[in-house]
């Protein structure tokens, strides 16, 4: 839930954080006219020596690269931070005479007349985010291997020859005799990175596995699913970090994107796909984590049965469906485990529904 200011300013402002300089723009609260325009490098001390000393004011922010550290450099200067994101205020993404300066000034004229304009989000903490930092980049070594695996086995295609099936972890070792003695120049020292993201990517796996033992033991819970490994379960609680943000754990799935668009308009309500919004890594993982559910090797579970009578319904990307709709399902379940500590019942709604045929019945 967000915070409610219940300070009132003298000042309010909008920063359009850049890369080297960020634009920043000051209006007073009362009549709106602009007291200051200025530019201010994108640097701890030069914003430290700027916003320390000056009147407590309600500071407007774009999310970005740089937006979680300022925010809480600001905010231990003592001032209040909207973070706005830009995707949902189309008034700074769209305009056509957009600039560092406007920005700034549309950002300032907004938190002033209501801050709820900017669709304000609350970045995680310092520690959350350095320890997502280890997730991502295990992610990103995962996708540079993909796509080194993936031109090996184009490369090799285009003169005739195929590798055969194999495992990614492996790839590197299976490879080497599979390649044609011509290519081998080309695509022996490919094969020798491979090998080497190979061996990279199982440290990470290590660190993440005592991470998620030692430094956030919440996720150890939320493993009991069969099908969240430590990855998926580190990335939950390090992303969502706080169970106690909503106040339903139906609000989960909309958070991390996993529910339809919404564009209805008179008679019309047509079937929209989901709105990828929040965290495009941790809804990767559940993902495929529903893969691993509905897969051949996933054991029945309440979770399976769902996606299996969606995808039994048949229909255009029927399967898709199937697996979106478990990743929604799975996300609300460990919400639940989390919030509540309660242990895991795989087959609960399907033991209560039996509980409620055996009953006798009222009647005779």
């Amino acid at each position: 839930m967000e915070k409610r200011s219940t300070v009132d300013y003298l000042e309010v402002a909008g920063l359009d954080l850049g890369d080297k300089y960020s634009h920043l723009c000051i209006l007073n609260v009362e009549d709106g006219t602009v007291e200051e325009e200025s530019r201010i490098p994108t640097t701890p001390k030069a914003l430290k020596r700027r916003f320390s000393t000056c009147p407590k004011m309600k500071i407007a922010i774009e999310v970005g690269t740089h937006s979680p550290w300022v925010s809480r450099l600001l905010e231990e200067c003592g001032h209040e931070v909207i973070v706005a994101n830009p995707r949902k205020v189309a008034l700074i993404s769209r305009n056509k005479n957009k600039s560092d300066k406007i920005d700034a000034l549309l950002l300032a004229r907004m938190v002033r007349a209501d801050p709820e304009l900017l669709s304000p989000i609350s970045h995680r903490g310092e520690t959350a985010q350095i320890a997502l930092g280890v997730l991502r980049s295990r992610g990103a070594l995962m996708d540079a291997r993909t796509a080194l695996v993936n031109h090996v086995r184009g490369a090799t295609k285009a003169v005739g020859s195929r590798i055969t099936k194999c495992s990614t972890a492996c790839f590197a070792t299976k490879a080497i005799d599979q390649i044609p003695e011509a290519l081998k120049p080309a695509l022996q020292p490919v094969l020798g990175i491979i090998g080497s993201l190979t061996a990279q990517i199982r440290e990470y796996d290590k660190r993440i596995e005592i991470m998620g033992k030692e430094s956030f033991p919440d996720a150890a819970r939320l493993r009991q699913v069969q099908g969240v490994g430590p990855l998926t379960s580190l990335a939950y609680v390090l992303v969502l970090e706080d169970p106690s943000r909503f106040d339903k754990s139906r609000s989960v799935g909309a958070y991390l994107g996993l529910v339809p668009a919404k564009s209805a308009s008179s008679e019309s309500d047509p079937q929209l796909r989901i709105t990828k919004e929040g965290d495009p890594f941790l809804r990767k993982q559940l993902v495929n984590s529903s893969h691993h559910i509905l897969g051949v090797f996933g054991k029945d579970s309440d979770l399976r049965t769902h996606g299996l009578k969606i995808a039994e319904r048949g229909g255009k990307n029927a399967k898709k469906r199937a697996v979106v709709a478990v990743a929604r399902k799975l996300s609300v379940l460990l919400h639940v485990l989390w919030r509540t500590g309660a242990d895991y019942e795989p087959l609960l709604n399907q033991q209560r529904l039996a509980k409620r045929k055996d009953a006798p019945s009222d009647a005779g």
